[in-house]
C-alpha cells in the first residue's frame, strides 16, 4: 500500500494532492510538529534524510519531492501529470518542475534568514522569481502551458504555504492571483488540504 508521511505544515501537502488528483488509494499518517517546530523523532526515523515529504511503498521507502513525485505519478499514475519530450510544453513544464524547489524556496529561506539578522535580502532572487511568475501566468492559464501539470503542484506550495512564512504581498500580481483562484477551485486540491491540514483554513491561497 502507498503510504504518504505528512508531517504538518510542510511541502509534504503537495504528495497528497498529487494523490488525489491521481484518484490513487493511499494511506497518510500525518504527523504534528514539535512546539520547536521540528519533525517528531518518529518522523525522522523513517528516512536517513529526515525531511518531508516521505512516502513507502511495500518495502521502498523514498524521500524528496520531485523523486516522490515522478515516483508516484510513473509507477502509479501512468504517467499521468508528467509531461514527455514529444510533449510541445516539455521545456516549460521541466522549467516549472523544478524551479519551485530549486530557485524560490532556496530564495526564501534567504530572505527570512536576512529578515531574522536584521538585513535586507541581499539576492534579488524573489523578486525575480515573482516577476518571472507573474509573467508566465499572464501567458498560459498554467504554469506548463494550457493544461494542469505536476509543475503546478511543485509551484504552488512555494506560491503559498512558503510565501505566507515570509510575509510577501502579491497583492500587484494579479495573474498569480487569478492562478491561486483556479488552484483553490480543483476538487484534488480541496481534498487534499482537507486531509493534510485539517486544522488549516482550507482557503488559505
Amino acid at each position: 500500500m502507498l503510504t504518504v508521511h505528512h508531517l504538518g505544515a510542510s511541502q509534504s501537502e503537495r504528495i497528497v494532492w498529487l494523490c488525489e488528483e491521481l484518484g490513487l488509494p493511499y494511506a497518510l499518517i500525518r504527523y504534528e510538529r514539535e512546539t520547536s517546530g521540528a519533525a517528531p523523532p518518529e518522523y525522522k526515523a523513517l528516512h536517513p534524510a529526515g525531511t518531508a515529504p516521505i512516502i513507502t511503498d511495500g518495502q521502498i521507502v523514498l524521500a524528496e519531492t520531485g523523486a516522490v513525485i515522478e515516483y508516484i505519478a510513473r509507477r502509479h499514475g501512468g504517467g499521468r501529470l508528467l509531461l514527455g519530450p514529444e510533449h510541445k510544453d516539455f521545456t516549460n513544464f521541466l522549467f516549472w518542475f523544478h524551479y519551485g524547489n530549486g530557485s524560490m524556496v532556496p530564495a526564501f529561506m534567504m530572505d527570512v534568514v536576512a529578515k531574522r539578522l536584521g538585513a535586507p535580502s541581499i539576492s534579488g532572487r524573489t523578486d525575480i522569481a515573482f516577476r518571472l511568475v507573474e509573467q508566465r501566468l499572464g501567458q498560459a492559464e498554467w504554469f506548463a502551458g494550457d493544461i494542469f501539470t505536476a509543475a503546478d503542484i511543485m509551484m504552488v506550495f512555494p506560491l503559498t504555504s512558503a510565501r505566507a512564512f515570509s510575509g510577501r504581498d502579491i497583492s500587484d500580481s494579479p495573474n498569480l492571483l487569478a492562478y491561486l483562484k483556479r488552484v483553490r477551485e480543483r476538487e484534488g486540491y480541496r481534498a487534499a488540504m482537507a486531509k493534510a491540514e485539517p486544522n488549516r483554513e482550507p482557503q488559505r491561497v
